[in-house]
């Protein structure tokens, strides 16, 4: 009988025990839901990220220029580059007024799209302009993303036609695309309606071939009169940059009479290679950068300034 009676209790306290573990459990479960609808949540200790997955560490400017610097300090290394180039400033926020040059005036080109060969600036930096599209070269194209060093093109039709394919790539690594007519020719000697077919059937070929008409055109030669700018401004064109000094493989030609570079110029060159030249243009780019570099000159984007 006592047996029986002590089997019975343990028996109650089995039960009890477990009415108490079901509410706990019912408690735990309305207070969770109870926290999803507002209550504050529990906080828990931050948890470390394993090792070799830490968050890479924030970058101030400073620090950005200098790993930019060192990257390319190493691309100058490997393309030949006596030194590394120096970085232009950044792109100023007021834009520098563009006007012709004295001398470069026409008669009634008040509204016409301005000729000039610099940019006024007191930044010391200089601006490559690459002309019409003859030599197609891939390592040149390699070596001016490597080293980041900006320039500008200007294009004509009877030459880049053979592969706009390789102008489309240059276009992706961040180079602005200008109209150098569609067959170079002498523009003073054209009629003025024979020279707006020159720019803007050239302008059509841009917007088919890569997307976009240019504001920016060079005379072939440098050639223009009133006609030409009047043409040019029909077809969309702002500004008619030429250029303060020119550079080939072997030698620089200079505009100015102390054959020096100044602040703001703007330097030709052109897609030539080993037929034309006695060198490639990978050549001429560690041509033009060592006189740049030596003189301490940085090379910046033209439309920045613009």
């Amino acid at each position: 009988m006592r047996s029986v009676r002590q089997n019975y209790k343990n028996s109650v306290k089995l039960t009890v025990i477990r009415s108490g573990i079901a509410a706990l459990a019912l408690a735990a479960l309305v207070s969770g839901c109870a926290e999803g609808a507002g209550s504050k949540p529990v906080k828990s200790k931050p948890v470390k990220p394993a090792p070799g997955r830490q968050a890479p560490p924030v970058l101030d400017a400073a620090a950005k220029l200098r790993l930019a610097q060192s990257a390319r300090a190493a691309a100058a290394k490997r393309w030949g580059l006596a030194k590394t180039p120096l970085a232009a400033p950044p792109a100023p926020a007021k834009k520098p007024v563009i006007e012709f040059r004295d001398g470069f005036e026409v008669e009634d080109g008040e509204d016409l799209p301005p000729v000039f060969t610099a940019i006024p600036t007191k930044d010391k930096v200089v601006f490559l302009t690459i002309d019409d599209g003859a030599e197609k070269d891939p390592a040149f194209l390699r070596m001016m993303s490597d080293l980041k060093i900006p320039y500008t093109a200007f294009l004509s039709d009877y030459l880049v036609k053979e592969d706009y394919g390789y102008f489309r790539k240059m276009r992706d690594r961040g180079v602005v695309l200008n109209n150098h007519t569609l067959h170079h020719p002498y523009l003073p000697g054209l009629s003025y309606e024979r020279q707006k077919r020159e720019i803007c059937g050239m302008q059509d070929v841009m917007k088919k071939q890569f997307g976009k008409r240019p504001t920016l055109f060079r005379p072939p030669f440098g050639n223009y009169n009133e006609d030409t700018l009047r043409a040019a401004k029909a077809c969309g064109i702002k500004a008619a940059p030429l250029w303060n000094e020119e550079i080939f493989v072997d030698h620089w030609e200079y505009r100015e009479w102390d054959r020096d570079l100044h602040p703001g110029d703007i330097v030709l060159s052109h897609f030539r290679g080993k037929e034309d030249w006695k060198g490639t243009m990978p050549d001429m780019v560690r041509r033009f950068m060592k006189m740049v570099t030596d003189k301490g000159y940085a090379v910046a984007r033209l439309e920045d300034y613009l």
